[in-house]
């Protein structure tokens, strides 16, 4: 989630210049945590919507009508998979030639590992973050 940083930076800046603005310390409280409360709302809709066009994705490739279309994926990860255990497993064990792992390779493994446990995280716990600051602040 590269955009997290982005985000909470402008909410600290935003909360710094109502600290500095405005002299009612519970009037700049309750603004700060509207704020907050406002912009993670819609940060956790945008996200919403970013994972749900993901899954379209996926779910139109699963139940598309080639075995290819509806293969691919695990295809590349078992490849993936078998590379990393050939480099640190057999080729150890068996003397054998390391494969050449190229770095977009690494780049792929994680965005299809921790992309799924990363957005599957992200849709389970973010409507309870928005709920509960949403309650705290009123």
């Amino acid at each position: 989630m590269f955009w997290l940083p982005v985000v909470t930076t402008v909410v600290s800046k935003i909360a710094d210049l109502i600290d500095q603005k405005v002299e009612d310390k519970d009037l700049a409280n309750k603004l700060k945590a509207e704020i907050q409360t406002d912009i993670l709302t819609k940060e956790y809709s945008r996200i919403e919507q970013e994972l749900e066009a993901q899954k379209a994705i996926i779910v139109a490739e699963a139940t598309g009508h080639s075995w290819l279309q509806r293969n691919w994926r695990p295809i590349t990860m078992l490849v993936f998979v078998y590379i990393i255990a050939h480099n640190y497993i057999i080729a150890p064990l068996f003397g054998l030639k390391e494969l050449a792992i190229p770095p977009d390779m690494w780049g792929l493994l994680k965005l299809g590992i921790g992309g799924y446990v990363i957005g599957r995280s992200a849709e389970k716990i973010t409507p309870s973050v928005v709920y509960a600051l949403a309650r705290r602040n009123k």
